[in-house]
């Protein structure tokens, strides 16, 4: 199994100790070989709406707040890649779909991880494999060996 090292940055004040669950999130997907990525450091945020809107303006040109921005790794530094994910997108929709807040941001580190994995969703049919992969790696978040559960401080 490639070694892989996490390197996990939380800028959200409101999220409490993502750490574990972020490990273990992680760890339960390289474990099951379904999805691969490159060995290295990969390095989590955990953003506000504010922070991945400015991220997603220098970036991309897009000035609008999203879910989830992923960088590809790169072998030479030694990086898996970068996952960003907004909590505040998370907590909003999550609540709009009646969704659990962990589940929403889980589906989010997901999908990080599976453009890192060699998925895309720019077209419908690169879509349709994304949500097909992405409730897969769900599955196997739900029968990992720990629970994995995201919380926001009371």
């Amino acid at each position: 199994m490639p070694t892989l090292s996490l390197e996990i940055n939380n800028q959200f004040n409101a999220l409490a100790r993502p750490e574990a669950a972020a490990r273990a999130l992680f760890e339960a997907l390289q474990a099951s070989g379904a999805f691969p990525i490159t060995e290295g450091e990969l390095s989590i945020a955990f953003v506000s709406d504010a922070e991945i809107a400015q991220v997603h303006a220098d970036f991309m040109d897009d000035p609008t707040p999203t879910d989830v921005i992923t960088f590809p790794a790169d072998e030479a530094m030694d990086s898996a890649g970068e996952i960003i994910v907004s909590v505040d997108h998370a907590r909003t929709r999550a609540a709009e779909l009646g969704e659990p807040f962990s589940r929403e941001l889980s589906l989010y580190l997901v999908h990080g991880w599976l453009h890192l994995a060699g998925y895309d969703d720019r077209n419908e049919s690169d879509r349709a494999a994304m949500r097909s992969a992405e409730q897969k790696a769900l599955s196997i978040l739900d029968s990992a060996e720990h629970k994995i559960e995201f919380q926001l401080k009371a």
